[in-house]
């Protein structure tokens, strides 16, 4: 088993920044893909960016360029740095892990959920 818990989140204003962490806990690996996913009001839950096994980094197309994801296996934390900031970027976000070197359709480790808020 895994155990994630997100910090960071917030209500902000466009064009404003902010940094999600995540402290996994539990049988973490460095073979596994971490990642971010968010699911706004009334919609599907989304993948937005991940870290793979092998170091690589992939990210949703609406995000590039302004989200950053990274990851410190020796303290087993994973963040998403936020920049620029939009309305459309309101979502609850979710840090997950996967037994897997790269995110699958549905990782098998969720977190509790961040609110991220950004006001126009």
């Amino acid at each position: 088993q895994v155990q994630l818990v997100e910090s960071g989140g917030g209500l902000v204003q466009a064009g404003d920044s902010l940094r999600l962490s995540c402290a996994a806990s539990g049988r973490t690996s460095s073979s596994h893909a971490m990642g971010w996913f968010r699911q706004a009001a009334g919609q599907e839950r989304a993948f937005v960016a991940e870290t793979r096994s092998g170091g690589s980094t992939h990210y949703t197309n609406s995000v590039k360029g302004r989200f950053t994801i990274s990851r410190d296996n020796a303290k087993n934390m994973i963040y998403l740095q936020m920049n620029s900031l939009k309305p459309e970027d309101t979502a609850v976000y979710y840090c997950v892990v996967d037994e897997n070197p790269y995110l699958r359709q549905s990782p098998k480790y969720w977190g509790q959920g961040i609110q991220v808020t950004v006001s126009s």
